[in-house]
């Protein structure tokens, strides 16, 4: 009985079927049983099949079918295309000349790469990843002890003073709060992407041990290697907790700061028992040390190509399609527009008054809507097309119109009042291209003192001009020494004069001043491709992510 069990388990099924194998597909590496073998060469007839008895099986790499020639097994990897063919590809196809290797070898070099990068992972990142996970937690575990102590300080100098401190400790417990949690919570994020990775490497290995002895080419060849992203490790967090410092001199006042804040308060004899905050003073600095996501809003345009501040919180977008819609900053749809454009808008803004405009590259023309219809308001100099705009706090309309040729597309802004052309910026004085030949958007922003602040992503550069169109100055990204190159999209300009540019290759904003002095990288917001970009009357920046569609609304100044 034992015998009979054993030999049962031991019985190799049809691939297909489930019964008893007779013959073997070599070419296909497929158990078949007598009346599946028809089946299996029906179902690929373009194909040639070795059949033979199951006990005569050979084993050996599966080929796949050639591309582009039916019925043709590939042979041979084509080092230059790295891809399989056949050998009527490389006689007298598109691979022909090409380097080619077995594909043999091509096989065992890919298992070799796997084995290695999975001994790396193994024997040298996963522990020194397990050590960072162990310093992480005791640092965790520090940070609560301080901000225990900090707690306690605060309540020891509560008790010095009477009433009229209330207001004040009420905002140094907050802002402590506030302060503390936000550290902890960049650190424990430090601490999750460990986990994370760790996770994800020990997921790798498992995948890559069923690799190991996969005789599928297809399979094999799939497998990407992560050894090079593993191996830079994850920048450090290194963060200093705030300290509450304070002075008492009895008789002369009382002085408390902590993350920025400061207090002022002298001894008052008798104490008032309606004291105010009348002594507070408070330090503000323009920009947050760490900048605030208000809101994430999700939109239907994917991908999201223009958003457009209406007051406070609103905002006209628009994506891949004729439409236009107006949203609030819950994500709800208040209106919805559709264009004339052929395909979609390449440009919209808003005038002071509130209206929305957009742009018609097939027409040539921009357009106002106006009781939900488009009116016509400029259109461009014959030859030329307009792309993205930008309404002026004058009234004046910025346009960035172009020029296209088989090989180039020649980049120009011009200034409208009105319908009547006021300015054209395309050279400098010396009478050399302000901007670079290329098919890339040119966006534009007017700053308080008049400058136009220009996005050119031909450039991979902001170019900043003055009222007379006279270049100030270039920013090319490389202050902010991030680690891909500068890639420029949308630009604004706030109440600071501040010059605000989104940088898609690096997912963060890069914050100068009107001189083009590098202030700030903005880079810790989830901004994943940040293309679009707008601020709202309330001095807040609406990002617009391209792939996902979302727009993150973020409180980037300290407010007074």
């Amino acid at each position: 009985m034992a015998t009979s069990t054993s030999w049962a388990q031991d019985v190799i099924t049809c691939d297909l079927c489930k019964k008893p194998t007779q013959q073997f597909c070599n070419s296909c590496q497929v158990s078949l049983c007598s009346e599946c073998v028809i089946k299996h060469t029906d179902a690929f007839k373009s194909m040639s099949h070795e059949i033979a008895p199951f006990l005569d099986r050979k084993t050996k790499l599966v080929l796949p079918e050639c591309q582009e020639h039916s019925g043709q097994r590939c042979e041979v990897n084509c080092k230059e295309c790295n891809t399989p063919v056949c050998i009527k590809c490389i006689g007298f196809g598109p691979h022909k000349g090409h380097d080619v290797e077995e594909l043999t070898e091509t096989h065992e070099n890919k298992i070799r790469k796997i084995k290695s990068d999975t001994e790396e992972i193994q024997a040298k990142l996963i522990p020194n990843y397990q050590k960072e996970d162990v310093e992480i937690g005791k640092k965790i575990s520090k940070i609560k002890s301080k901000i225990d102590n900090l707690g306690k300080e605060s309540r020891k100098l509560r008790k010095l003073w009477h009433q009229e401190v209330d207001n004040i400790f009420d905002k140094i417990d907050s802002l402590s709060q506030f302060l503390t949690e936000r550290k902890l919570n960049v650190l424990q994020k430090y601490h999750n992407k460990i986990r994370d990775l760790i996770s994800e490497m020990n997921t790798i290995v498992k995948q890559n041990e069923k690799l190991f002895n996969s005789n599928k080419l297809s399979e094999i060849n799939k497998y990407q290697s992560k050894l090079n992203e593993y191996q830079d490790f994850p920048e450090h967090v290194d963060l200093e907790m705030p300290s509450l410092r304070s002075n008492i001199d009895q008789g002369k006042g009382l002085i408390i700061e902590i993350g920025g804040f400061r207090a002022t308060l002298k001894h008052m004899y008798p104490p008032s028992p309606s004291a105010d905050c009348s002594g507070l003073k408070t330090g503000i600095r323009k920009l947050m040390n760490q900048v605030r996501v208000i809101a994430t809003i999700p939109t239907n345009y994917k991908p999201l190509y223009g958003v457009a501040c209406v007051g406070g919180s609103e905002a006209w977008i628009y994506g891949k399609n004729k439409t236009i819609t107006r949203i609030d900053i819950h994500g709800a749809v208040r209106e919805t527009v559709t264009t004339t454009c052929v395909q979609w808008p390449d440009g919209i803004s808003v005038t002071r008054r509130g209206g929305v405009i957009y742009s018609d590259i097939e027409s040539g023309t921009v357009n106002n809507v106006r009781h939900g219809k488009s009116e016509t308001l400029i259109t461009a100099p014959q030859g030329w097309r307009p792309k993205r705009l930008s309404c002026t706090r004058s009234g004046d309309i910025l346009v960035h119109v172009y020029e296209r040729t088989y090989f180039q597309s020649k980049n120009k802004i011009i200034r409208y009042q009105g319908q009547n052309i006021k300015q054209e910026i395309i050279k400098d004085g010396q009478g050399n291209p302000i901007f670079k030949d290329g098919f890339s958007s040119l966006l534009m922003s007017e700053n308080n003192n008049g400058d136009v602040c220009v996005s050119d992503g031909n450039a991979k550069t902001v170019v900043v001009v003055d009222k007379t169109g006279r270049v100030r100055f270039r920013y090319d990204g490389t202050p902010a020494r991030t680690k891909k190159s500068f890639a420029p999209r949308d630009i604004v300009t706030d109440v600071l004069s501040q010059i605000i540019v989104t940088d898609i290759a690096n997912n963060c904003l890069h914050i100068l001043d009107q001189n083009g002095q590098f202030l700030n990288c903005v880079d810790d917001c989830g901004l994943e491709k940040p293309l679009v970009l707008t601020v709202d009357s309330e001095g807040r920046l609406w990002v617009g992510l391209l792939d996902t569609g979302e727009i993150k609304v973020i409180q980037y100044l300290e407010q007074s």
